[in-house]
Formats: C-alpha cells, structure tokens, sequence
C-alpha cells in the first residue's frame, strides 16, 4: 500500500515522521513524503532543527485517490502550518472523503480541525488540543491511542512520542484490514 506522509515544510517532530515511516516499511508498504512545498522539509527535536527529508510528492500535484492512506505526523509547527494550506486542508479532506484510512499523532488533528472531519468522532492528542477538538464537534479522549470507525473512514489518534509503538501497531492494523 502507499501511503502518504504529509508535513508542512518545516515542524514536523522528527521521531513522529521516522517513527511511523520505519513501521509502514517493516510491514511491506511504501511510505511516500507529501508536502506544500518540492524540495525537502526541515524536521525538528522539539524546539531544534533535526534532519532534512526529501519531498517526493506535492500537495496539488497528488491526490488522495493514489494512496491506500494518510499519516499526519505532529510537532506543533507542523499542522499549524498545514491548517492554513488550503490545498493540504482539501487534500486531508479528500481522505475522508473517499473513506480512506487516516492516522495522526500528537498536534496533528490540528489539521483535521481546520478540514472539518472530527465532527462525531472520537480522538485522541496532545491535550492541549482537547478544547480544540471538542470545539470541532468531536470528543476527545486521553487513550494511547483511539480508533474511531464513525463515518466512512476509519480514525487512528495517538496522544505523544511515548505512544509511537502502539500508534505504528494500530494504524497499521486498520490500514491492512482496510486494504483487504
């Protein structure tokens, strides 16, 4: 299955990018870097600039309907600079759209805020999205991590960094049951 990794430019926690990318290898798919921007995303240790990764495809150059799935990898930058792309917005929103999978850590339902798909749904974050996400329609829970099969396409959350195995398991888990 590809499935895409979408980031802003620059944000991204780099463990909440290599973390899930690693899992979906090990498990046979073919993990493909999405962004606003070619060129390549500048990820971050927290606050600290951290590697560089290569763009593969461009958000309006792709379309959902070439991916089997979505990860939304958070750092707090990350999605705040998403939400405000309207092309990244539209391209989260075709996921769900066409009931496809979608799995996001962290900050990263930012994003699915502002694409105005956690209405009805259940979620995990960071908790400082918790308003946010209840503010958006959803109900936000603090689970490692939460599956949400409310609507066409299933929901993977995950809170932080420390639930990355169990995020990778689950999503996954719900990205093959999906494909099959």
């Amino acid at each position: 299955m590809r499935i895409a990794f979408l980031t802003a430019p620059e944000g991204v926690e780099q463990i909440e990018l290599t973390e899930p990318w690693k899992a979906a290898v090990d498990a046979g798919h073919e993990p493909v870097l999405v962004s606003t921007k070619p060129g390549t995303i500048q990820a971050f240790h927290h606050l600290d600039k951290a590697d560089t990764f290569p763009v593969q495809e461009v958000v309006g150059e792709t379309t959902a309907d070439s991916f089997g799935g979505l990860v939304l990898p958070g750092g707090v930058a990350n999605p705040d600079n998403l939400r405000t792309d309207e092309k990244a917005v539209r391209f989260v929103r075709d996921f769900f759209e066409q009931g496809r999978p979608v799995a996001a850590i962290c900050h990263a339902p930012w994003t699915l805020v502002e694409a105005d798909v956690v209405r009805g749904r259940v979620l995990t974050s960071w908790p400082s999205l918790a308003t946010d996400i209840r503010n958006a329609g959803g109900t936000w829970v603090d689970e490692q991590v939460k599956i949400c099969d409310h609507g066409d396409s299933k929901l993977v959350t995950s809170r932080k960094p420390d639930d990355l195995k169990a995020f990778g398991e689950a999503f996954l888990d719900v990205f093959a049951r999906e494909a099959a």
